[in-house]
């Protein structure tokens, strides 16, 4: 048995998903041809009450795609310091946008309307001009933290009255809603941009969808054929993305079950230091000084499981389509046997 906790990306397509894509017909995207590509960027569109959407090879294409849509030299991206569009895209906000970064030292990836007032740059031509918030939900480096949607609507009128854009990061948005109980709708109404990942929880092989107005998603479209995101008969992929929105949402509770049990067996372990409440499908967690990351992570390897370094004496576990309640009755009998 091998148990793969190092991400919600590692999911193969289930048997039925295979059978949407092979029946999938398709034509030439960038003609805007492919009526299964189109399907799915209105029905994603639709499920946020967005006008219109944009499907994408990668969510990091679509995050920096959605940032650069905002945002021109010279001017500013507010996000938390843990925010995914900061660490783990390459640097694609300074590179494909020319902007700078203010970082918010939020609470595991959540900052207040109050964080974003205090960090709106003063009309001062020494300041680059404060131009977006970006908003991740879940936040991943905060463990799958959910936003709660009161923070999120309190931040949204913060930037109406200063005429900043906001977009969300919505990797992992089915998460929060299944966790939290909003809707996607009401989700949709706060952002004037957003970017959901159809290959993470939902368990699709790849692919994003940027959702907001007809004419932001005209300028993406541009953008993404710049980027070098322009796909052709790229239906088979789409189709994969409308079966995880028809079928895969209301299972990710069973992945938040399977979570919240890792975070309880942890909680037992006397090399464990801390654990941060599993809310959804990731379960980060530091070590005591004595036990080396490196070493743990190896011990896991050598039982076949796979985990993923998080920082300084930091692991991250991450449940998903793949990972079943037989593989975490095992994971929790080998993180005993290392006490």
């Amino acid at each position: 048995m091998i148990v793969d906790l190092r991400s919600d990306t590692v999911t193969k397509p289930t048997p039925n998903m295979l059978d949407a894509m092979m029946a999938a017909k398709v034509g030439d995207d960038v003609f805007e041809e492919d009526e299964t590509v189109l399907q799915l960027e209105k029905k994603a569109a639709a499920l946020f009450g967005k006008e219109s959407g944009l499907f994408c090879p990668s969510g990091t294409m679509a995050n920096q795609i959605a940032i650069k849509c905002h945002v021109q030299p010279a001017d500013e991206v507010i996000c938390d310091i843990s925010a995914h569009v900061y660490n783990y895209e390459g640097g694609g906000i300074a590179f494909h946008s020319g902007a700078s970064v203010r970082l918010i030292y939020g609470d595991r990836g959540v900052f207040t309307a109050q964080d974003v007032l205090n960090y709106i740059q003063p009309d001062n031509i020494h300041y680059p001009v404060s131009k977006l918030v970006c908003i991740e939900n879940t936040c991943n480096r905060g463990g799958g933290r959910c936003w709660e949607l009161q923070e999120m609507q309190q931040i949204k009128d913060v930037c109406d009255k200063h005429q900043l854009k906001l977009h969300l990061d919505g990797a992992r948005i089915f998460n929060a809603i299944i966790h939290k109980g909003y809707s996607a709708k009401e989700v949709g109404s706060l952002f004037d941009t957003i970017s959901i990942c159809l290959s993470k929880g939902l368990g699709a092989p790849v692919g994003s969808v940027i959702l907001g107005d007809k004419e932001t998603i005209k300028t993406a479209k541009r953008y993404r054929k710049l980027f070098g995101g322009g796909m052709r008969q790229a239906g088979y992929l789409a189709a994969a993305g409308i079966y995880a929105l028809d079928n895969h949402i209301e299972r990710l509770k069973e992945d938040h079950i399977r979570a919240k049990r890792l975070e309880e067996s942890l909680n037992k372990m006397n090399y464990v230091a801390e654990v941060f409440p599993a809310e959804t499908n990731i379960v980060v967690f530091r070590l005591k000084p004595e036990m080396n990351v490196n070493d743990f992570l190896q011990k896991l390897a050598e039982k076949n499981i796979k985990a993923v370094g998080f920082g300084p004496q930091a692991v991250r576990f991450a449940t998903h389509l793949d990972v079943n309640d037989s593989m975490i009755d095992y994971v929790t009998e080998v993180l005993k046997k290392l006490a």
